[in-house]
């Protein structure tokens, strides 16, 4: 075993973490089994398309031409799929208009409006750290990873 690392969840000082005190900051709760609906729900909005569609969809009403039009590289398929999941999940709200040809459109509900302001505070941390960031990765690629190590 490499230098710093335990078998078992630990601090970086290789004590035990102590049992959280709010089960909302337990880092296990986002399970990886198949039936959990926080790491269903996480794994949804933190996918690149539907992120895209939900910064798009911001203060203003899109057309799936429109979506596809601005998302480069989506596909009419993956688009589709990605605006029901957000629909299915209560964030984006999507209005079919009774004219020929037909015209729907697509736009954030109250939910997502909330979701969008929290992807801001992401990209705005990001934007924040991105030099610390950049640094820190030179400095890793300048030492060199070994195959197979993490």
């Amino acid at each position: 075993m490499e230098e710093g690392t335990s078998k078992s969840p630990t601090h970086p000082g290789g004590t035990k973490a102590a049992a959280p005190a709010d089960h909302d900051n337990d880092a296990r709760q986002w399970d990886v089994r198949e039936g959990c609906e926080v790491r269903q729900i996480l794994d949804r909005v933190a996918d690149k398309w539907s992120l895209l569609a939900i910064a798009l969809l911001d203060r203003r009403v899109l057309r799936f031409t429109e979506l596809r039009r601005e998302i480069d590289g989506i596909s009419q398929r993956m688009l589709t799929v990605t605006l029901r999941q957000l629909e299915r999940d209560g964030l984006v709200r999507r209005t079919v208009h009774p004219v020929v040809p037909p015209r729907v459109d697509y736009e954030l509900t109250p939910l997502g409006v909330t979701l969008h302001d929290t992807i801001q505070a992401l990209v705005a941390w990001t934007e924040e750290h991105q030099t610390e960031i950049a640094a820190a990765r030179a400095a890793y690629d300048e030492r060199g990873a070994e195959p197979g190590t993490p």
